[in-house]
């Protein structure tokens, strides 16, 4: 009878602790308990709870506490505060499956705030449990310490270099491997955590063989699998043309231009950032885009494509365009100005003007032809007032200034020019102009007349007579290319002139 009085309050024990470490986890899911949670002291009555004799209950303690760490820093700083990460990292290596996933949950909810975080993390002793982890069969297992791992390397370099010295990068890569897609989705996600901080670094994921086996990825039809992989990819590929060369050599090629066609937005941009990454680096890689159409699936793809979507395309071509005229050229056939244009006037946001900006001056800095391309679309304008204008961001200003004296340097038609005469330019702007004018005119005879009829000799006359003018030795030199008598009659003080000319006379008649 005794006895079963002592197990009686045993279970009874028991029960209350699996309801309260359960409801504790429930309650940790809605962000308003949380602060609640924290006052009723939870974290100081979870702690013993990971040691508990009960699996369940030790796991729905990890469970709780990895929800209230990655609420904010300061609730994992708690975590860290209150020595939980050790036993954590001895549960790993100790317990049944769930408690691992939550565990590693944890340790990823305490890792995610912050390099110091993370370091913290790592300074328990985390890293070979968890790379040991990545060998476990379960692929929940697999996942989680996967998860973690990613979240650790994607802070700094540092920390990303810790991962791969604890021999995470092959284990990954097997991670690729496996069947289920989830697993896949993190390891991807982790490995491109990995690349993205150095070339040292992405060189260690390319010697495990990752390329291999993310490039065939590339064509699975899960979105959020493409999405990693793309990702990983473009991580690779941007720190050196060796490594764009070994991404290339994966045969990617036209496959993640397809990419650029799946409805997924993120997959959509992650593939323009690929092709980014690969074309930036040489024109021989550039050429293997335009190739492959490239250059068409990127117009296709901005035209479509609206807000911080459209930057790896529009960035894309402009890499593309800068290598040689000949690759220029490919981007105007393929008809990228409209859309350019389009983005130059709609955007809202400074850095995607800037951008586009940048890509139209290397679209026509090339050859006159080139630069008559780009001024007949009429962006000529919108960059002059993007640069004049007081709200414009630095960066956005200094692009437009480089984009038109680009242009500009290189435009022969007259009429484009002539449009710019006439409008209020920012003196800087202007001088390069008429300086374009000035050489445009001393070739061509016929634009002479043309640009007399349309009122630009008379604009540049009083533009050179304006108080405090620094034109006048651009202003000079077009005068050269006309007889004195046409630019004596064009400048504003000729009528004056006629005036007092007439007044003299008049005198003169009345003195005889």
């Amino acid at each position: 009878m005794a006895t079963r009085a002592v197990l009686q309050t045993f279970e009874r024990y028991q029960k209350e602790r699996v309801a309260f470490v359960t409801a504790v986890a429930e309650m940790a899911k809605n962000p308003q308990n949380i602060e609640a949670l924290q006052q009723a002291g939870a974290m100081a009555l979870l702690r013993p709870l990971l040691l508990d004799n009960v699996p369940s209950i030790q796991q729905s303690a990890a469970l709780a506490l990895g929800r209230l760490a990655n609420y904010s820093d300061d609730l994992a700083e708690a975590v860290v505060q209150n020595e939980i990460l050790p036993q954590l990292v001895y549960s790993l290596s100790e317990q049944n499956r769930f408690y691992k996933q939550a565990a590693a949950f944890c340790l990823r909810a305490v890792a995610r705030h912050s390099p110091e975080l993370a370091q913290s993390v790592i300074d328990s002793g985390a890293l070979d449990s968890l790379v040991t982890c990545l060998e476990e069969f379960d692929p929940g297992v697999k996942e989680a310490s996967a998860w973690t791992l990613g979240y650790i390397a994607g802070h700094n370099a540092e920390l990303a270099q810790q991962v791969v010295d604890a021999g995470a990068v092959p284990l990954l890569v097997l991670c690729v491997q496996e069947p289920e897609l989830s697993l896949k989705r993190i390891a991807a996600s982790a490995l491109s955590d990995i690349a993205k901080h150095t070339p040292e670094l992405a060189q260690a994921v390319v010697d495990a063989g990752a390329v291999q086996y993310l490039a065939p990825l590339v064509i699975n039809q899960d979105a959020k699998l493409k999405r990693q992989v793309c990702c990983a990819l473009s991580q690779i590929a941007k720190h050196s043309v060796d490594l764009a060369e070994v991404v290339v050599g994966a045969e990617i090629f036209p496959k993640i231009l397809t990419c650029l066609k799946f409805p997924d937005e993120f997959v959509k941009k992650h593939s323009a950032t690929v092709v980014r990454e690969v074309a930036k680096h040489t024109p021989e890689l550039a050429q293997l885009v335009v190739g492959n159409g490239g250059v068409g699936a990127l117009v296709d793809y901005i035209s479509d494509s609206t807000g911080n979507n459209r930057l790896p395309g529009i960035m894309a071509l402009g890499y593309i365009a800068a290598f040689s005229e000949t690759l220029a050229l490919s981007v105007i056939a393929e008809k990228a100005l409209p859309p350019l244009v389009a983005a130059l006037n709609e955007e809202p946001e400074d850095h995607l003007k800037s951008a586009t900006a940048w890509t139209l001056g290397q679209i026509g800095r090339h050859t006159p032809d080139h630069a008559k391309a780009v001024a007949d679309t009429g962006c000529l304008a919108t960059l002059v007032s993007l640069e004049s204008d007081g709200a414009s961001s630095e960066d956005l200003k200094t692009k437009c200034r480089r984009a038109l004296k680009s242009v500009i340097a290189k435009l022969t038609h007259l009429p484009a020019l002539d449009a710019l005469v006439h409008r209020a330019l920012p003196e800087s702007v202007m001088k390069m102009v008429l300086e374009q004018v000035g050489k445009v005119l001393a070739n061509d005879a016929a634009g002479r007349a043309q640009f007399v009829h349309s009122g630009g000799l008379a604009a540049v006359q009083q533009m050179a007579e304006a108080p405090g003018s620094k034109l006048k030795e651009a202003v000079e030199i077009i005068n050269s290319c006309y007889p004195e008598e046409i630019v004596k009659y064009y400048s504003p003080s000729y009528s004056q002139q006629l005036l007092e000319k007439l007044e003299s006379m008049a005198a003169t008649t009345a003195a005889y």
